[in-house]
């Protein structure tokens, strides 16, 4: 056997608290002096008891309003669509760089004068932007969000 390999196992036992004076965790058990810790039965308070006062929960300030989980709609202005002529959908929007991304919402909303006679194909438009492009000759057409086509595995 050499000095190295030999096997050193823990000789002590576990310390056993509130058993006399002699076995160095008497009287109090280190529990410290009196209060509600102190007593049997602190360990069934609810997470964030202070004491009897108000909760943790309670005493820290809360975020204003909330966070929606739906993403919002790309927004469009009527009199941006006068450069555009035909069928026009969120690809021809972002193709013009009207909109970021083709695969998300859009929405057209009445500023200025349409005049160019389109065939608007989105998700939403206010009554007042349809009735501008129906005054131009044109049609809108509400269609579901365009979808991405996966990738095929080869």
């Amino acid at each position: 056997m050499k000095y190295n390999e030999l096997q050193v196992n823990k000789n002590t036992r576990p310390t056993r608290a509130g058993r006399g004076i002699s076995a160095g965790k008497g009287k109090t058990a280190g529990r410290g002096t009196k209060g509600q810790k102190a007593r049997t039965g602190h360990r069934k308070m609810p997470a964030g008891f202070m004491g009897g006062q108000r909760a943790i929960m309670q005493a820290i300030p809360k975020l204003k309003g909330f966070k929606s989980l739906h993403a919002k709609a790309q927004v469009v202005y009527t009199d941006r669509l006068n450069d555009l002529s035909g069928k026009v959908d969120n690809f021809t929007l972002a193709d013009k760089g009207l909109i970021k991304n083709p695969y998300a919402s859009v929405k057209v909303i009445t500023r200025g004068d349409l005049t160019a006679k389109i065939n608007l194909e989105t998700q939403f438009a206010s009554k007042t932007a349809i009735a501008a492009i129906k005054n131009a000759g044109g049609d809108f057409k509400k269609v579901a969000i365009p979808q991405r086509i996966a990738a095929k595995a080869e």
